[in-house]
C-alpha cells in the first residue's frame, strides 16, 4: 500500500539535524510541533543519540521554547536498549561504555556497571571516551561477551560540521577484535520502531519517521513505517541518487513539511 501522510497517527521526529542544530532550532520546528498538536496527530522525539537521557532532552527542548512537551514524548535509543535487555534477560551485570548520563540511566534501571563480572557489553555514544575505555571495551568484546550497541550513527551533526559518533567506535572495535555488535538497537533497525509502536499504542504502519539521514531515519522505512527526509541536516538531495532506501517524501525542512499537513 502506498504511503500517505493522512494515515499517520504518530510522527517520530529526529532531533539533531532535523529539529535543531546545536542550540538553534531549525526552520519550521516549533510550527510543526504546534501543527501536530492542533490537528491531534501524535508527535514523539525519537533520537539515536544515547549520550543524554530523556530528562536532559526534556530540559533542552523546553529551554528552546518547545511548548506542551512531556517526558514521555521523548524516546531514545538508550530507552529502547533497556527494553531490549529486559526482554532478552541480559544483565544485570553489564560493561557499559557511555557518558555519565547514560551510566545514571542504566544504574537507575538496576544495572551493575563495570568490567568485573560483566555478562554483556553495551556500547553507547560516548563523548567521554578514553583510550582506557577503548581497551576495556575491546578486551571484553574479544572475550566473546554478548555485544550490544545502542545505535549505528557514524557522525553526530554539529554547527559547522560533525563529531564522530558510535559508528566510528564500532569500526575501531571491529578493527581490533574482528567482531561487530550482536545487536544494534537504534534506527534503522526495526526493533526501535516496534518498541515505539508498542509504547505509544499504534501499528508500525501508522508511524512516520521524519529525519535527515538516509542510512538511519529513512532506512527505518524498511520495517513498514512512512518516512520523510528533511534536507536541514546531513543528507543532500543529490545523495538520493545512489541511496538504497528512498523516502516517501522529501522536504527542505520542517517548515516545508508543515505545508503538506495544511
Amino acid at each position: 500500500m502506498a504511503f500517505s501522510l493522512a494515515q499517520t497517527k504518530l510522527f517520530l521526529l529526529d532531533m539533531d539535524g532535523t529539529f535543531y542544530l546545536g542550540d538553534t532550532l531549525l526552520p519550521g520546528a516549533l510550527e510543526f510541533w504546534e501543527l501536530c498538536r492542533r490537528q491531534g496527530i501524535g508527535c514523539v522525539f525519537l533520537t539515536n543519540n544515547s549520550s543524554r537521557g530523556a530528562d536532559a532532552y526534556l530540559r533542552r527542548l523546553r529551554g528552546m521554547g518547545v511548548p506542551h512537551l512531556k517526558a514521555e514524548q521523548i524516546f531514545t535509543s538508550a530507552d529502547a536498549t533497556l527494553l531490549y535487555l529486559a526482554e532478552h534477560h541480559i544483565g544485570p551485570e553489564v560493561l557499559l561504555i557511555g557518558t555519565p548520563s547514560l551510566e545514571e540511566q542504566f544504574a537507575a534501571a538496576g544495572y551493575c556497571l563495570g568490567a568485573a563480572g560483566a555478562k554483556a557489553v553495551v556500547l553507547g555514544f560516548d563523548t567521554t571516551l578514553t583510550y582506557g575505555k577503548l581497551t576495556v571495551l575491546c578486551q571484553a568484546v574479544a572475550a566473546g561477551l554478548p555485544y550490544i550497541a545502542t545505535h549505528p550513527d557514524r557522525n553526530c551533526p554539529m554547527p559547522g560540521g560533525f563529531i564522530p559518533d558510535i559508528g566510528a567506535t564500532i569500526a575501531y572495535v571491529e578493527a581490533s577484535t574482528g567482531r561487530r555488535p550482536d545487536a544494534v538497537i537504534g534506527k534503522p533497525n526495526a526493533y526501535i520502531a516496534e518498541a515505539a509502536a508498542r509504547r505509544y499504542g499504534c501499528a508500525v504502519e501508522e508511524l512516520c519517521m521524519v529525519g535527515d539521514r538516509l542510512y538511519t531515519d529513512i532506512a527505518l522505512g524498511k520495517c513498514g513505517c512512512g518516512t520523510v527526509l528533511v534536507l536541514s541536516g546531513e543528507s543532500r538531495r543529490e545523495d538520493l541518487v545512489a541511496a538504497e532506501h528512498q523516502p516517501d517524501l522529501v522536504c527542505r525542512d520542517l517548515a516545508e513539511l508543515c505545508t503538506y499537513l495544511g
